[in-house]
């Protein structure tokens, strides 16, 4: 079973609101901008797979995967994994998502899910829902009890304010109006910085502890990237420093940053993202590593509906896995927007999990006619 034909999209979807994520300040996105790559076997089995968009890095790509990947052997995963780390490692092309569609047709032509093939260890998984935007604390509380009343039993708040005390402010007033039975969880998006549209305050070590000291006071489950993504050994002082679970790994790339983390007692959470971080067989090799060392496993997974459905495979194969992030920031990135490659969108369930996909492979449909709507086929 041998890749016949690389096919790939850069789509724009559009969203019904402009979305200010807090990780690029300044930019504001009324499209769900993406990549979506379609491979085909000799035998005609269609593997799905999509990522973030850069530009035109996706059209300058396409060529080299193509003369790269066709004709290799589907199920040589560990194989096409080393191409695709040298496409990283010589000219910077994070194109680990890709391996994506290798596991779409691996399960397909088992007729197995992927998680099952992985190890299937659960089938359903708690989810919280992650929010995407700073916001002043009256905001965020609307958007919080919107949230539970759509069932939802845990949230994910942004901070990165320009002041400390403003940051504070922001969990102090959601914890006071959910009270002491919602689960919260806070990213800091210092793990990967970037700079040139608007002020990013960078954290360094002081104001990190400082700022977890007041989550773990506060009851908060996880603080997510309070420092550099390769501050190794600060992550390790602060885990040892506060009670709060401390977060991170969502853009670490490959195994060994990973090791590196875990091995010096940085993490409590690992959250690698197979569309990110080395597709889903390295994905699976940090949740064994994880599991070894007793750290829990939450995939990042803000990408789109394939790399969330990517991730919850990863998540469905791992005992140890933890939270399932949900992206979701309520009349902006909303599911019909992040999952518009999608013949269904995913939905999160009155009891606040959501299934792993069982059908065959990825166990979703891809709408290739709204794919090529709002898409330009590369060439």
């Amino acid at each position: 079973m041998k890749i016949d034909r690389i096919e790939a999209w850069v789509c724009r979807f559009p969203l019904p609101g402009t979305f200010y994520p807090s990780w690029i300040p300044g930019l504001g996105e009324d499209h769900n901008t993406c990549v979506i790559y379609r491979l085909t076997t000799d035998d005609g089995i269609v593997g799905a797979a999509g990522g973030i968009a850069v530009l035109e890095e996706a059209r300058a790509s396409l060529p080299l995967l193509q003369i790269y990947l066709t004709r290799k052997e589907v199920t040589a995963v560990e194989d096409l994994l080393k191409t695709l780390r040298s496409a990283h490692q010589i000219i910077g092309l994070r194109a680990f998502q890709v391996e994506i569609a290798l596991w779409d047709i691996i399960g397909k032509a088992a007729g197995l899910p992927v998680y099952q093939l992985l190890g299937g260890a659960r089938n359903t998984l708690d989810a919280y829902a992650s929010t995407g935007s700073l916001k002043e604390p009256s905001a965020h509380i609307d958007v919080v009890q919107q949230l539970r009343e759509e069932g939802f039993r845990a949230v994910k708040l942004r901070v990165r304010h320009p002041t400390p005390a403003a940051d504070v402010a922001v969990v102090e007033a959601v914890r006071a109006a959910v009270g002491d039975d919602f689960t919260i969880m806070v990213d800091a998006n210092q793990g990967w910085r970037v700079h040139g549209l608007a002020p990013y305050p960078e954290w360094d070590y002081k104001r990190a502890l400082r700022f977890a000291q007041a989550c773990d006071d506060l009851g908060v489950y996880w603080l997510e990237e309070p420092l550099y993504q390769h501050d190794y050994d600060g992550y390790a002082m602060l885990r040892g420093s506060t009670g709060v679970r401390i977060a991170g790994g969502e853009m670490l790339c490959e195994l060994h940053p990973f090791r590196e983390m875990i091995q010096r007692g940085a993490l409590d959470v690992v959250q690698p993202d197979a569309t990110l971080s080395g597709g889903i067989l390295t994905s699976r090799k940090v949740a064994i590593l994880a599991e070894a060392f007793g750290v829990e496993y939450a995939p990042h997974t803000w990408t789109n509906g394939i790399g969330l459905a990517a991730n919850l495979h990863c998540m469905g194969a791992a005992p140890n896995s933890s939270w399932c992030e949900y992206p979701y920031e309520p009349g902006s990135w909303v599911p019909e927007g992040r999952d518009a490659m999608l013949a269904e969108p995913f939905r999160v369930a009155a009891d606040g999990t959501i299934e792993v996909p069982k059908g065959p492979g990825l166990g979703v449909e891809v709408d290739w006619e709204a794919v090529e709507r709002h898409g330009v086929r590369l060439d």
